[in-house]
């Protein structure tokens, strides 16, 4: 009987339940996205790149850079925190 008891104290609980897991997820992609847009911006191409130091290229400065990309990294990060403040639902941890 004590084996048996031992072996259920040490079944591993998950602490976060499936919504929680899914808003973390959300929150990375969010993340991840923002960090793409701040470094290549929307039109999937380097502008602002530039090999020569004594020209400025002002595509730095674009809206999706500047506003957007921060934007949706700090999205981001609200999910990510509001992912592991919630509470698991009830069916997902049954303890």
């Amino acid at each position: 009987m004590g084996e048996q008891k031992r072996k259920e104290q040490a079944k591993s609980d998950f602490i976060f339940g499936k919504k929680n897991y899914k808003w973390f997820f959300i929150g990375l992609g969010c993340i991840a996205v923002g960090f793409f847009i701040m470094a290549y911006g929307y039109d999937f191409t380097y502008a602002g790149k530039n090999n020569d130091a004594n020209t400025f290229d002002p595509a730095i400065f674009r809206w999706d850079r500047i506003r957007l990309a921060p934007t949706l990294v700090l999205i981001g990060f609200g999910m990510q925190v509001y992912a592991i403040l919630a509470k698991p639902d009830k069916e997902d941890n049954p303890n």
